[in-house]
């Protein structure tokens, strides 16, 4: 199964070559980091663990999460993951509650290994997707799209809205690992890192539509292609779609375009919509490993109220402290004749961070916030705000993530509450080295 796995690896490679340039740099912290709760507290982590999900919160003030393993013992022991609850207490503790746990049903029918957050629907149900798990294609389940739904006595049952790979050769998309999106009429929307045919699968954007009797069908919308005739991209990563104000997509991809260094440097790519529901895929930006351009970017992007997009890649930059560069944050920008320009606008050099891999958010100053997933002082990760400051550059601030119970290689993305405060998660770390779910204040 495809998945974070070979990125682990990656970026454990950077902390160790960095670890002599680091250790000895000194950090500057942004704020208070507090631990709200770590994974693996209880036996064979049943409370879940390695969460890689951003958070979203209910009206009432509680946090909502998946984790990639944990739960049950199936996976090869590790567990399949779970969904997670967790509450504030008058006291300031959270209480954690694992609301359900993947592969409770034969052959991991009901999903595996959720890497993508939630997202709620306007009575209160959760979507969200799985890795692996479904039908018993690509050697463990090629992933599924599911609705979790509120019980009268506190419970949740599980619902299975699609398991991909059910068509032949998956051109239906197999392996969806980034979050889903609601339009206005209830139709989802998201993507698959593998899967539609093309280059032994390089992905798809989809759609899923609910019918009058309860069931959803799936539409693919784009199956990405890796070819010299087009230059499209390859395998969409792990952050999810968003609209404009017209109803266009946009979204990233990891691999693909029109870079000397095969598979590709990933892509920024928009689907329009046509008449007769038809969409039509335009690559906005393609990377290029150039020495001072970013590449690879894993997660999705942002828009800002003049129409400008963010995003951040996982390697390339200025910077030769990291092997192919440790990472930016980028800007795109559209003009009157509908084509886009690309601009970096900051660079991590490791001593900052190494490896951006979450969506950015914007607060109402134009700071934008994020994690990257290694480097820092510690080679454990950052959380980093940028801010504008005169001659179009930027300034960042940044907390390292420290050794003895802290958090190791955040990897979803930011939220806010509405005093301004940060919350997030880690693969790695906390107190039992599970993960954990933090809350930063600036």
């Amino acid at each position: 199964m495809k998945g974070k796995k070979p990125l682990i690896g990656l970026v454990a490679g950077f902390a160790l070559a960095l670890v002599s340039l680091v250790i000895t740099s000194s950090a500057f912290a942004a704020g208070a980091e507090k631990v709200l709760y770590s994974f693996c507290a209880s036996s064979n982590c049943a409370d879940g663990g390695q969460s890689w999900a951003s958070l979203i919160f209910d009206s009432a003030g509680n946090l909502y999460g998946t984790t990639a393993v944990g739960g049950s013992a199936e996976c090869g022991g590790m567990g399949c993951g779970t969904i997670f609850e967790l509450s504030p207490g008058a006291d300031g503790k959270w209480t954690e509650k694992v609301l359900y746990k993947f592969c409770s049903t034969g052959n991991c029918a009901d999903g595996a290994n959720p890497y993508a957050g939630l997202i709620f629907d306007p009575v209160g149900n959760l979507y969200g997707t799985t890795g692996a798990g479904g039908l018993s294609a690509c050697g463990g389940g090629c992933g599924t799209v599911f609705e979790l739904i509120p019980r009268d006595d506190g419970t949740w049952s599980e619902k299975v809205l699609y398991k991909f790979c059910s068509t032949e050769a998956c051109a239906d998309g197999a392996n969806p690992y980034a979050g889903l999106i609601f339009d206005s009429a209830g139709n989802l929307f998201g993507t698959t890192y593998s899967g539609g045919t093309s280059c032994q699968g390089c992905g798809t954007v989809f759609e899923l539509t609910p019918g009058e009797d309860g069931k959803w069908t799936e539409k693919v919308l784009h199956r990405f292609t890796l070819g010299s005739t087009t230059y499209d991209g390859v395998s969409p990563g792990y952050g999810s779609l968003i609209f404009d104000k017209a109803g266009n997509l946009y979204g990233t991809t990891y691999l693909g375009g029109r870079c000397v260094e095969a598979p590709g440097c990933g892509t920024v790519f928009q689907l329009t919509r046509h008449a007769k529901d038809q969409w039509t895929e335009k690559v906005l930006y393609r990377f290029q490993a150039n020495g001072t351009d970013g590449r690879n970017p894993y997660y999705g992007l942002v828009f800002d109220a003049a129409g400008n997009l963010y995003g951040t890649t996982f390697l390339g930059g200025r910077s030769s402290s990291c092997n192919q560069g440790c990472g930016t944050v980028f800007q795109l920008t559209s003009s009157t004749e509908g084509r886009w320009a690309e601009k970096v606008l900051y660079s991590f050099n490791g001593k900052d961070g190494i490896g951006a891999v979450d969506n950015l958010i914007l607060d109402s100053k134009g700071n934008m916030y994020g994690n990257t997933n290694a480097g820092g002082t510690y080679s454990r990760g950052t959380v980093f705000r940028l801010s504008p400051v005169a001659g179009g550059k930027w300034k960042e601030l940044l907390y390292s993530f420290k050794p003895d119970g802290d958090g190791d290689f955040p990897g979803g993305g930011l939220i806010f509450d509405s005093a301004g405060n940060l919350y997030g998660t880690t693969y790695a770390g906390g107190a039992h080295n599970g993960g954990m779910v933090y809350k930063f204040i600036p």
